[in-house]
């Protein structure tokens, strides 16, 4: 059953997920793989996270403008791994912001890769602002990292401001089935997915989480490590770059239990250690 939070939602439009974050991505009902670019506007700055591909480049300023935000108020970019489906449209941003300071933020492991996208401003190291980016409010950005998961360079974001943890490919999914917001009841959170479905729901949201995590993370020991860093935050919400926005904490520190135990992630489903089962 679709939550209350999801009644009429207009995808069409920036949706704002907490105090001055906004969701600004695209809605493909065609794709199973949901890519969520968010904006923070704090007074007359701004910064994006995981801003997308070159081709949903359109819809995602056009929704970025829908905000009320210049371009020339964003500060900064800032790409939590390398992949094309958040870096591909790094050079479409530069030229609409204009801004000689505009500074591209990520790991020196993930900038080797990020520079291949043909960027002109200055590739920065998280490492060089102590993993941190302070807005002149005072509000803060703490970056966290969770090396290999999925790449040696991954971290996330955390708003201390608002407690919403942008958590890149962890705690997301990939599922038809989509909307921006998912909530979970009680049923759901400790079943162990089967098909069919043991409670007769069309549609399991947590066998699309974990198995997206089994897919994508490269092993169980790096899963269970950015696992970790993420539920010692006392973040209130997990803001995934695929899937949906988990809103409710106790949903995701559920979630989040439930990958600390997972088995038969990445490398481990496919080539079993002496003495494994």
């Amino acid at each position: 059953m679709p939550s209350p939070i999801n009644l009429n939602l207009n995808y069409e439009n920036p949706i704002k997920i907490a105090e001055g974050i906004y969701w600004v991505g695209f809605c493909d009902e065609e794709s199973g793989l949901h890519c969520n670019p968010y904006l923070i506007v704090d007074g007359d700055e701004a910064v994006v996270i995981d801003g997308g591909s070159r081709p949903d480049f359109p819809t995602v300023m056009t929704k970025i403008l829908k905000t009320g935000t210049d371009p020339s108020d964003i500060r900064a970019l800032i790409y939590h791994h390398y992949d094309p489906d958040l870096c591909g449209s790094v050079s479409d941003y530069e030229d609409i912001i204009e801004r000689d300071d505009l500074r591209i933020m990520s790991t020196l492991e993930n900038n080797f890769f990020i520079r291949h996208y043909g960027p002109s401003s200055a590739l920065v190291d998280i490492a060089e602002y102590n993993d941190r980016f302070t807005f002149s409010s005072g509000r803060t950005l703490a970056f966290i990292r969770t090396p290999y998961a999925h790449s040696a360079g991954s971290f996330i974001t955390y708003d201390e401001l608002s407690g919403v943890v942008f958590t890149s490919d962890l705690f997301g999914s990939y599922g038809r089935e989509w909307e921006l917001f998912i909530i979970f009841d009680d049923l759901c959170k400790n079943c162990t997915p089967s098909d069919p479905c043991p409670h007769d729901k069309p549609y399991c949201p947590m066998d699309d989480i974990l198995t997206f995590h089994k897919m994508i993370m490269p092993s169980g020991k790096a899963l269970r490590h950015a696992a970790k860093q993420i539920l010692g935050t006392p973040a209130g919400m997990a803001a995934p770059q695929h899937g949906s926005v988990i809103p409710v904490e106790g949903d995701f520190r559920t979630i989040g239990s439930r990958l600390l135990s997972l088995a038969d992630v990445g490398i481990d489903r496919i080539v079993k250690e002496e003495g494994d089962t």
